[in-house]
C-alpha cells in the first residue's frame, strides 16, 4: 500500500481509509496528519492528532485507520461512531 507517500499534502475534506490496519508509519512523509483508529464497526478507539513525519502509531484492537489533514480530526473522540457515505460529484 502506498498511501500518502510522495504527496505534498492532504486537501481539507480529503482522507484516506485503510482497512484492515491497526498501525501506520510516517516514514518518508513530508507533512503532519491526524490519524483516527477505529474498530471494524467504525467506533473510534483513539485519535492521534498532529502525527509528524518519521513517527509510528498503533492501537490495540484497531481494524481501520483514517488519515486526515492536520486538524481535521478536531472534535472526534474515542467512543464516537463514524459512518461512510458516498458523495456523487
Amino acid at each position: 500500500m502506498r498511501g500518502l507517500l510522495g504527496r505534498a499534502s492532504l486537501v481539507p475534506g480529503e482522507a484516506m481509509l485503510f482497512r484492515p490496519a491497526g498501525s501506520i508509519h510516517m516514514f518518508f512523509m513530508r507533512f503532519t496528519i491526524d490519524a483516527v483508529f477505529c474498530d471494524r464497526d467504525l467506533f473510534v478507539l483513539d485519535v492521534v492528532p498532529s502525527l509528524r513525519p518519521w513517527r509510528m502509531a498503533s492501537r490495540r484492537g484497531a481494524k481501520v485507520v483514517i488519515e486526515l489533514a492536520e486538524g481535521a480530526a478536531a472534535g472526534v473522540r474515542p467512543g464516537d461512531h463514524l459512518s461512510l457515505a458516498r458523495i456523487d460529484l
